[in-house]
């Protein structure tokens, strides 16, 4: 059996997540009332939907579930960003970043238990591929969060699936889970405010400009040549970078939507200056802005990060040329919860939550 079908096949009860809306138990207008409590209210118990008539909440307990978690821990940074580590129904364990600031509050799912693209500069990458998440694990890490914040699910404006694996290649389940996103009777969340990041899976790409969901696509690249490219992500000897770039500009063709293009600078590996003038050469042409990312270093990395008078050269040569360039500071790095730390590891400051449901199905 498999990981996907061991976390859908422990419990005896049915992952309703999975529904949208217009598919969920009930008659009539008792399914806008689930989706409202799952949604609007964030419940993550049925006791708690008290306008339905006890029967069916009963009922819905019997055969549904709304958490995929057996377990849920909250690892709070000094920056108020808190990383959440979930463990699945079938014990594997995935992980999510809450991130506040003034004026949203973003989350940074995961779309697979580990990594298969083995980056070297990600903690992630170090643990290998586990599986893919279901459409409905991926929607329930915004939920447990939600619920863990004591927020409602529709506070969390913002989503970037830049967590725990390559969303393009889980892609059905990732575009499952975002249509849930964007429904109006869901999160009803605006599509501009999701970001799906990707290492290059060309296919993949190209489906997703097919699809014209109205998501922002985000591509990360971190060499600009395919030698460099090749010596930092094994799958970079599969995708060339001509390969990939023709795939984005079809995407920009298709949906006109400007991509970000993400690089993480490597002391002495992708930060000469030759390598900031190719990067501007490769994306004429192209809508593009590039966040430069400091690297956060993690236990057992084999490379280090490019000084900070480094970086801000890196960024000033590609201004100069004409590329539009930020320098992305991440988030939570005292926890393990920084750009390319995820690592499902506890950091020594630990705060344990009960499970949703305290264990209870």
């Amino acid at each position: 059996m498999t990981g996907e079908a061991l976390a859908q096949g422990q419990s005896t009860t049915r992952p309703i997540l999975e529904l949208f809306p217009e598919e969920l138990p009930g008659e009539g207008y008792r399914k806008a009332q689930i989706a409202h409590w799952l949604y609007a209210r964030g419940a993550l118990d049925f006791a708690e939907m008290t306008d339905l008539p006890k029967a069916l909440r009963e009922a819905l307990a019997r055969e549904w579930r709304i958490s995929e978690f057996a377990l849920v821990e909250a690892y709070p940074s000094q920056d108020g960003s808190v990383k959440y580590l979930f463990t699945l129904l079938d014990g594997k364990k995935t992980e999510a970043v809450y991130m506040p600031y003034q004026n949203r509050k973003t989350v940074c799912l995961s779309s697979m238990v580990g990594c298969p693209a083995g980056c070297t500069f990600c903690a992630t990458g170090a643990l290998g591929f586990g599986r893919n998440l279901t459409a409905g694990e991926i929607l329930a890490q915004l939920l447990a969060i939600a619920h863990h914040q004591g927020i409602s699910p529709r506070e969390i404006r913002n989503v970037v699936l830049m967590g725990m694996g390559e969303p393009l290649l889980n892609l059905g389940n990732v575009l499952k889970a975002v249509r849930l996103m964007l429904h109006p009777k869901a999160l009803a969340m605006s599509p501009r405010r999701i970001t799906l990041s990707t290492v290059g899976i060309p296919r993949g790409i190209y489906r997703l400009a097919e699809e014209d969901l109205g998501v922002r696509l985000a591509l990360s690249l971190h060499a600009p040549d395919d030698e460099t490219r090749r010596r930092i992500i094994p799958t970079a000897h599969r995708y060339p970078i001509a390969e990939i770039l023709e795939a984005v500009r079809h995407y920009y063709a298709k949906t006109k939507r400007r991509v970000t293009f993400e690089y993480t600078l490597l002391k002495g590996v992708n930060d000469h200056p030759w390598q900031a003038r190719l990067l501007a050469k490769l994306l004429r042409g192209i809508s593009a802005h590039v966040n430069l990312i400091p690297f956060n270093p993690w236990e057992g990395a084999r490379v280090a990060g490019t000084p900070k008078a480094g970086i801000l050269a890196f960024a000033e040569e590609l201004k100069r040329l004409g590329v539009p360039t930020s320098i992305r500071f991440s988030r939570g790095q005292d926890v393990g919860a920084a750009c390319g730390q995820l690592a499902l590891k506890a950091p020594p400051i630990l705060t344990l939550t009960p499970t949703p449901e305290d264990g209870g199905r």
